[in-house]
């Protein structure tokens, strides 16, 4: 097993982001279309928070009763990203190793970090990507 591999050998990329200001309904569009469950949320160039899929799932009503679609669309109107995201998180430098995030990961209850660049969002890696890293090992 690789001990020193570098987060921004598993870490993707090509990252989807929302503006602080965005509506929950495109929130909502993007993780129906993708194949993530988190976002960062930015404001301008900073990052402010993530969203995750979670998030938008617990505003639901749909799995509940029978028929609440309409209720579910409310919702989203009546809030903000603002309201539902997590505010103060926790990142990790584009310079630290699988191993550094897999430690967070461990003692911690979310399974996202945005990997940072002088200041700057360049990536995101998840607990997921740990696992698929530690397989790839076998």
């Amino acid at each position: 097993m690789k001990k020193r591999e570098s987060i921004s050998t598993i870490m993707t990329d090509s990252l989807v982001t929302v503006n602080l200001n965005d509506d929950l309904r495109k929130v909502k569009d993007i993780f129906a279309k993708g194949k993530f469950r988190h976002l960062p949320v930015m404001d301008g160039e900073k990052l402010v928070g993530m969203v995750s899929k979670n998030d938008i799932m617990r505003l639901s009503f749909g799995q509940v009763f029978d028929n609440q679609g309409d209720a579910d669309e409310a919702v989203l109107d009546m809030l903000s990203i603002d309201q539902i995201m997590t505010h103060n998180i926790t990142s990790i430098d584009v310079n630290a190793t699988v191993k550094d995030a897999a430690e967070i990961f461990v003692s911690s209850k979310f399974h996202s970090l945005p990997v940072m660049q002088d200041g700057k969002v360049v990536g995101i890696v998840t607990s997921t990507d740990i696992i698929k890293y530690m397989l790839d090992q076998y």
